[in-house]
């Protein structure tokens, strides 16, 4: 069964930042794109970011240019760099794979942007 583990969030004044990891497990890494999820208060879970096993990367506009997503296949992690973080980036952040996010849900790790 997949595991995942996310990790990294907190609270975070505008303009922080911060660096969430999330730890894979239960299957081979390497087969899988990869994705950062997250899920406002009142809102739909959205995607966030993508890569793909190749290692090619695509955002959601809101994020592009503050967010960075990377893998480490050896250590079957997934990672997202968050600059210029602003409130409306508060959510929980969940990994999953993509297009499907077929795995079971993690705990998420949440993130709270505020002064």
């Amino acid at each position: 069964q997949v595991q995942l583990v996310e990790s990294g969030g907190g609270l975070v004044q505008p303009g922080g930042s911060l660096s969430l990891s999330c730890a894979v497990s239960g299957t081979f890494f390497n087969d899988y794109n990869m994705a950062w999820y997250r899920q406002a208060p009142g809102k739909q879970r959205e995607l966030v970011a993508r890569i793909t096993r190749g290692g090619y990367t695509n955002y959601a506009d809101s994020v592009k240019g503050r967010f960075t997503i990377s893998r480490d296949n050896a250590k079957n992690t997934v990672r997202l760099q968050m600059n210029s973080l602003t409130p409306e980036d508060t959510a929980v952040y969940y990994c999953n794979n993509w297009p499907a996010g077929t795995w079971d849900w993690g705990q998420g790790t949440q993130v709270t942007v505020s002064s």
